[in-house]
């Protein structure tokens, strides 16, 4: 392992261990959304929000792995002109970045519930044609960040990246894929487990469990790539 990919991996690590420590890492029996269903762990990364110091290193490691995949030859990351954040869960982490990184936010209002045939409205000042990344907090199937990423097409802005903290691996990387959009994480689910065991924090029936769920609903991907 190379310097700079050994700091890369404290960085990845350093953020798994805030979350736990913050205790954003619950166990039990969870059903969230529309895809978690019967999960033995939760993870709530909005806790970040509580800790300005970690929020801003958060965000300088996010920005990091995106600069660094803009620079390299085989770009991994498309240059973006904006910054759009899934509500509700995205948008504090996409307002940082936009600040952090010197772009525009823009983020997507559903329509009221009332009005079902209206579409929903993007916040922000654009210009069809420009390229726009999507920020989350979490990847699980990719129903929200699909829905951010089709209202935004159809305000004909191009989307090419999306980036979350930690991507549950249940199914979301592969269905951006087939829209043409490569899902970027910091941590996966597994990866965080791992480490915090390997740390003595968890350990026993909880790990073991969630371990098993994720070998049973999980999707094989590699990390930020």
């Amino acid at each position: 392992m190379t310097e700079a990919n050994s700091d890369e991996a404290r960085g990845r690590l350093w953020l798994a261990e805030t979350l736990w420590k913050l205790g954003g890492l619950q166990f039990g029996d969870f059903s969230l959304g529309r895809t978690v269903r019967n999960s033995p762990v939760y993870l709530n990364a909005k806790l970040l929000i509580s800790r300005p110091d970690a929020l801003k290193r958060t965000l300088g490691l996010i920005a990091d792995e995106l600069e660094l995949g803009m620079a390299r030859r085989n770009r991994t990351v498309e240059p973006f002109d904006g910054v759009a954040g899934v509500p509700v869960g995205g948008l504090y982490l996409a307002t940082g970045l936009a600040l952090h990184m010197d772009r525009p936010l823009l983020y997507v209002r559903p329509p009221r519930e009332a009005d079902e045939v209206a579409a929903p409205h993007i916040e922000g000042i654009y210009r069809p044609g420009e390229r726009v990344l999507v920020v989350d907090d979490l990847a699980t199937g990719g129903g929200s960040l699909i829905e951010t990423i089709l209202a935004l097409q159809n305000a004909g802005l191009m989307v090419s990246d999306a980036v979350v903290l930690v991507d549950r691996e249940q199914g979301a990387a592969r269905r951006l894929e087939g829209m043409g959009v490569r899902l970027h994480a910091i941590l996966s689910l597994e990866v965080t487990l791992r480490f915090l065991e390997s740390a003595g924090h968890i350990g026993g029936e909880d790990f073991d469990r969630a371990m098993a769920y994720i070998r049973r609903e999980g999707e094989p991907r590699s990390e930020f790539d």
